[in-house]
């Protein structure tokens, strides 16, 4: 009998492993599998025909846990920014002017992690963290729960939570085998530590394992695997797909024309993004660019009001707004509650395979449009000289360096830079198309087909 405990931290974890066909196939090579969900239980009604979920109760760190934690993403931070502009960026954003305790305690700690920041101190703060879980009635109901669960290997389908970590800890008390998927394609190079350590770990490519180990030097090579993501699986299932006139209907496009798709960042870090819109829209009315449907898809992980006055302005332009159900409020990492329904799964298929083109501010959604080999236009018009929100910056973390270097997109830094783009990509989409397919083999490094598969069987070869 062999158990398999899933960890479910957030909406973003739930499409990826819940509405691909990961499950399905882990149900297969397990006897059991248990999902450990950092969500509300009922998300998952509908969902599921073998296995059980457990809803994790909500951790709440402790001035000591936060402590600890910080003082090691900090030093993680410290030791790895030289020659990487995204972690030392990373490192100045953490910094604090607040004269709360908290406050105090951050400027203390990058005083002393300037000089001890070892990947041997980073350890050290790890296990003084962990010390500080010992009293947290939380840890000990996470204990109880594992005793009584008895798991061959617990699966944790992120690896950066901060509320993840008593659990993790408890699992190594128990001598259970522990696993965390590397979440995104910007995690290691740019952002902070992970929160505990993991007896292995799955990742998307070749790239990502080599990173890996550049940044954990403490991981042996042997026990990490490359599988790919289950964030582009459904893309490959029928279950999602639907005919060009379906979209065009849902939509109300007009099929003689061509589709472009703008999609938005979050407003944390994708502030342009009306800018854009509102640039490619006055762009259309005054005929610089064809007569072409324009649809935006807004960001999962917000409220869309910040575009209302655009749509009220530009009546032509089409919008999706994600069905990504807000599933609990109150919880400290709220945008981390939004579930995504099938709905959006299916209508995000359908934007990627039909659009003719995408334009973004340097999302992951260049990689999915990429799945279906549609051409990709970043739009970056700020600077630090300008007035506007710099994401000129971002060009210089490593992820996206990987994109400028192998020019699979257009990077565009004006409204003339922009417009011509467009006009380009419209007239010929199979222009960079094998640098598109070249960065693909780089980011992703597995087949989609297969995926979830691939997954479940390394995990049960780790038992």
């Amino acid at each position: 009998m062999k158990k398999l405990g899933v960890v479910i931290t957030d909406g973003v974890g739930f499409r990826n492993f819940i509405l691909s066909d990961f499950l399905v196939e882990a149900e297969k090579a397990f006897d059991e599998v248990v999902i450990l969900s950092c969500l509300p239980k009922e998300v998952y009604d509908g969902f599921l025909s073998k296995s059980k979920v457990i809803e994790l109760a909500v951790f709440e760190e402790k001035f000591p846990s936060w402590f600890f934690r910080k003082t090691k993403e900090v030093a993680h931070l410290q030791l790895h920014k030289n020659n990487n502009f995204g972690i030392s960026d990373n490192l100045r954003a953490n910094k604090s002017k607040s004269k709360s305790i908290r406050g105090f305690a951050t400027r203390l700690i990058f005083k002393w992690t300037n000089y001890f920041h070892s990947e041997k101190w980073i350890q050290r703060y790890t296990s003084f963290q962990e010390q500080s879980f010992k009293n947290n009635s939380i840890s000990f109901e996470y204990q109880n729960l594992l005793q009584n669960e008895n798991f061959d290997i617990l699966f944790f389908t992120h690896q950066r939570p901060p509320y993840i970590a008593p659990l993790v800890y408890q699992a190594r008390q128990l001598k259970i085998k522990t696993c965390s998927f590397i979440f995104s394609w910007d995690n290691l190079a740019s952002k902070g530590r992970m929160a505990s350590n993991f007896d292995n770990y799955l990742v998307w490519s070749d790239l990502m394992k080599s990173e890996l180990s550049q940044f954990y030097t403490t991981i042996n090579i042997e026990n990490i695997e490359v599988v790919g993501t289950p964030q582009f699986e459904p893309y490959v299932l029928d279950r999602y797909k639907v005919s060009k006139d379906k979209f065009d209907k849902k939509f109300s496009l007009d099929s003689s024309k061509k589709t472009i798709c703008f999609s938005c960042g979050d407003i944390s870090t994708s502030k342009n993004d009306e800018l854009y819109i509102e640039t490619i829209a006055n762009a259309i009315l005054n005929r610089n660019l064809p007569d072409v449907n324009l649809i935006v898809r807004t960001s999962p992980a917000e409220d869309p009001i910040r575009f209302s006055s655009i749509a009220s302005k530009f009546s032509f332009i089409k919008w999706n707004y994600p069905k990504w159900n807000l599933s609990r409020q109150g919880h400290q990492e709220e945008w981390s509650q939004r579930i995504p329904s099938v709905d959006d799964v299916i209508d995000l298929r359908a934007i990627l395979e039909f659009s003719d083109l995408n334009i973004n501010m340097l999302s992951t959604m260049s990689l999915d449009f990429m799945q279906f080999d549609k051409p990709v236009i970043n739009t970056v018009f700020g600077n630090a000289e300008n007035g506007l929100y710099n994401d000129q910056r971002f060009l210089d973390y490593r992820h996206i360096q990987y994109v400028v270097d192998s020019k699979s997109t257009r990077i565009v830094m004006n409204e003339n830079e922009l417009i011509k783009s467009i006009n380009e990509y419209l007239s010929d989409s199979s222009k960079d198309k094998i640098n598109r397919e070249n960065l693909l083999k780089l980011q992703v490094s597995k087949p989609l087909s297969g995926t979830g598969k691939r997954i479940a069987e390394t995990l049960y070869k780790w038992v």
